[in-house]
């Protein structure tokens, strides 16, 4: 692993569930602690979490999403405390609903300062989108991993799309390589 993959760090983990059922969200809104649910404004209720720091949206149709979390571990731990909770409540959970990952957002740091516009030239336009007047950095889609990667010019990167803990370490090794290979990381 290169120093600059040591410096990736999961800041997101957002991932799905059903637990194949309607539910009430109103009287889980009265039933359950630490929730928001206000139908006009958004159509699921927030389950707020603490340990692990975590959000569930749950929706009526069943479908459950955690997001908030900071690792793959804490979004199993949360959904399965969502699930007791509900199980709790009287709601019929299955013993293991399969949790789908659908986001991972990371970061990291390129550790060198970059130059955006000829990264924008360089990479081509077919993958970048580049408006600074707009937003300070670089928009890099790559198809190898199927990732977005956000490049500024301090040589921060956001790296999103991922579906494995590993995509965003792959993400920045092939920047690495295009841009070094560009000569615009030296």
């Amino acid at each position: 692993m290169s120093v600059t993959a040591e410096s990736i760090q999961v800041e997101n983990v957002v991932a799905s569930s059903d637990i194949g059922q309607e539910l009430d969200l109103e009287t889980l809104s009265e039933d359950l602690g630490a929730t928001d649910y206000d139908p006009d404004n958004f159509p699921g209720l927030v389950y707020r979490m603490h340990d692990p720091k975590a959000a569930a949206l749950i929706f009526r149709s069943g479908k459950v999403v955690c997001t908030g979390a900071k690792s793959v571990d804490d979004v199993t731990t949360a959904l399965e405390y969502v699930f007791d909770e509900l199980r709790e409540l009287g709601v019929d959970v299955a013993t293991s609903p399969d949790i789908e990952i659908q986001n991972i957002v990371s970061s990291g740091d390129l550790d060198h300062t970059l130059n955006l516009n000829a990264i924008a030239i360089g990479l081509g336009l077919e993958h970048i989108e580049y408006e600074p007047e707009q937003f300070p950095g670089l928009v890099y889609r790559l198809d190898d991993p199927d990732v977005v990667a956000l490049l500024f010019g301090s040589g921060k990167l956001v790296i999103t799309g991922g579906k494995q803990l590993d995509d965003a370490e792959q993400a920045l090794t092939v920047i690495e390589n295009r841009l070094t290979d560009l000569g615009l990381l030296e």
